[in-house]
């Protein structure tokens, strides 16, 4: 079993942070908490406060982006949830289920990694931490 503590946020992948935010900001009224460009400036992330977590507006910002094709095949919408863990590297290590290889840079200097989608029925799961 993968120890986590509760959920971190959840994603959703725009094409527009601006636009995005005249929906979730401006008209739903959840609250901008920051946003950071990471991935050596190739994706930004944008956090709104939902109370009990947090919405993520994530906007590739490359053309070459993974996100871009994501985003050609199926629009702006949901991409992933996120669970909240102490050490990403323990995670990785004790998982019952794969892992990406390698962890990347989440939001606010922490670490992330994706669990394999074939073991999550195709459902897209990350994991945040140190």
């Amino acid at each position: 079993m993968i120890q986590h503590n509760g959920l971190d946020h959840l994603a959703i992948v725009v094409p527009d942070t601006e636009a995005a935010l005249k929906v979730w900001r401006d008209a739903l009224g959840f609250p901008l908490l920051y946003s950071e460009e990471v991935n050596h400036g190739t994706v930004r992330l944008t956090h709104l406060d939902l109370g009990n977590t947090h919405l993520q507006l994530v906007q590739p910002l490359t053309p070459n982006h993974p996100l871009q094709a994501w985003l050609a095949e199926n629009g702006p919408g949901l991409h992933h949830f996120c669970l909240k863990v102490d050490d990403v590297g323990s995670a990785m290590k004790n998982s019952p289920l794969p892992t990406a290889p390698e962890p990347h840079q989440g939001t606010a200097g922490k670490r992330a990694v994706f669990l394999d989608r074939a073991s999550t029925q195709n459902v897209v799961v990350e994991l945040t931490g140190k």
